[in-house]
């Protein structure tokens, strides 16, 4: 993510989404990003919700996102998908840091998270320190300058492929 600031189109999921809802175990033998992201979320309890998630979207949780195991395919499946954040009241520690480690931003934000819907347009503005949508605007926890380069890295291996090329 090297643009602070980014807008896209709310689909929301539920409470206690776990990874495997998220990215069922029959698929962890692919390995291309975008196949992943077709069957994101397909047996979810409303399969409708993976089916209208589109390139450029923010999906937004409630609390304990990504809980249960700590396979890195399901935040692969949403890249591979073009989600471009997750929001949510609260996430499974190992979860956020998979995101983090693949670039793709999760922001824990409760406010933002109870108040976003679906179609919703909402923007976040890693800079500024804010997310704003249409009658309400929340702050955001400052990310630690590390996170800040990881995120604009895209990720933790093109961050590290980096810092190699820089030595060489």
């Amino acid at each position: 993510m090297t643009d602070p600031v980014i807008s896209g189109r709310v689909v929301r999921i539920g409470d206690d989404v776990d990874t495997d809802v998220m990215l069922p175990g029959a698929y962890l033998n692919i390995t291309d990003p975008e196949e992943l992201g077709t069957h994101l979320l397909e047996t979810y309890s409303d399969p409708e919700v993976g089916k209208r998630i589109e390139a450029g979207d923010i999906l937004v949780a409630g609390r304990n996102c990504g809980m249960g195991s700590s396979r890195e395919h399901a935040p692969l499946a949403m890249i591979g998908r073009g989600v471009q954040a997750v929001i949510a009241v609260s996430f499974a520690r190992i979860f956020q840091r998979n995101c983090i480690n693949l670039g793709l931003l999760a922001i824990e934000q409760p406010e933002a998270a109870a108040a976003l819907h679906d179609g919703d347009t909402v923007t976040i503005d890693t800079g500024a320190g804010r997310i704003a949508w249409d009658g309400g605007e929340a702050s955001l926890p400052p990310q630690p300058p590390f996170i800040q380069e990881l995120l604009a890295a895209g990720g933790i291996v093109e961050w590290a492929r980096h810092r190699l090329e820089q030595r060489a």
